[in-house]
């Protein structure tokens, strides 16, 4: 089996999309980064490699098996052993796993691009793994994205910052699609587009509401930007994560 060592990991916790999981150029000074003194490295085929980076789904007993207690973390100078830790490429893509005890990929990292280069390198010439993946198969064609969990064709291009608004943005309009206040809703649409104020007037709620949930998800915009800041207004909560965003800072 192969190992890596000294592996700079941030992690991701519970996030099923691997474009939530941040690469190294993204990382941020407040971030927490951890140093594993070891990690297994597996190279497995495309399907699996994508069923574990997008989502929080059972891994395959034998993957589990051949990695089972092979992994360590440096923490104060001591070496502490981790249950199912593991690094998985497919020769393209490259992420760092932790289930944190479960069977399930809780945890997910990116790694730093020199280290990504030496994973290239030490796979380069090996074959894939072979793991049981018919159940894959059904969890794949069954996948469904929906209003808090974006297909990964509305984030695209994104930056991190971006990311997390626009998904903040869809918090609150997922919110405001509960209140199902016809009033409220055309308010926010003619905000977002005042050119349809008129045209919206005798519309029902669903129909306004699918309208502006349907133009918002493409792109990003300061149309967006300032739709979102105000639909946030005076909910603390979301104005908490609204000014995490905004004074965040990348390394």
């Amino acid at each position: 089996m192969l190992f890596l060592h000294d592996v700079w990991v941030n992690w991701f916790e519970g996030e099923e999309n691997g474009y939530s999981v941040c690469h190294f150029h993204e990382w941020r000074k407040d971030d927490s980064v951890e140093l594993l003194d070891q990690v297994p490295l597996l190279k497995v085929n495309s399907l699996l490699f994508n069923y574990i980076e997008n989502s929080l789904s059972e891994l395959p007993p034998g993957l589990l098996k051949d990695i089972f207690q092979k992994a360590y973390i440096r923490k104060n100078h001591e070496r502490i052993q981790l249950d199912y830790c593991f690094i998985v490429t497919d020769g393209t893509g490259i992420i760092v796993v932790d289930t944190i005890g479960y069977t399930i990929p809780i945890r997910k990292s990116r790694i730093i691009p020199r280290q990504e280069q030496l994973v290239f390198e030490m796979v380069k010439e090996i074959e894939p793994e072979e793991y049981s993946t018919e159940f894959i198969k059904n969890e794949s064609e069954d996948r469904e994205y929906h209003i808090l969990s974006l297909a990964p064709e509305h984030v695209r291009g994104l930056t991190r910052k971006e990311r997390q608004l626009k998904q903040l943005l869809f918090m609150a309009l997922d919110q405001l699609q509960a209140t199902k206040n016809a009033a409220e809703v055309k308010y926010w649409y003619t905000e977002w587009n005042p050119t349809m104020y008129v045209n919206i007037q005798d519309r029902e709620f669903d129909e306004v509401w699918e309208k502006l949930y349907q133009e918002t998800l493409q792109g990003w915009t300061p149309k967006h930007i300032q739709l979102c800041e105000h639909l946030i207004k005076g909910q603390p909560f979301f104005e908490k994560l609204w000014n995490m965003e905004q004074e965040s800072k990348v390394n």
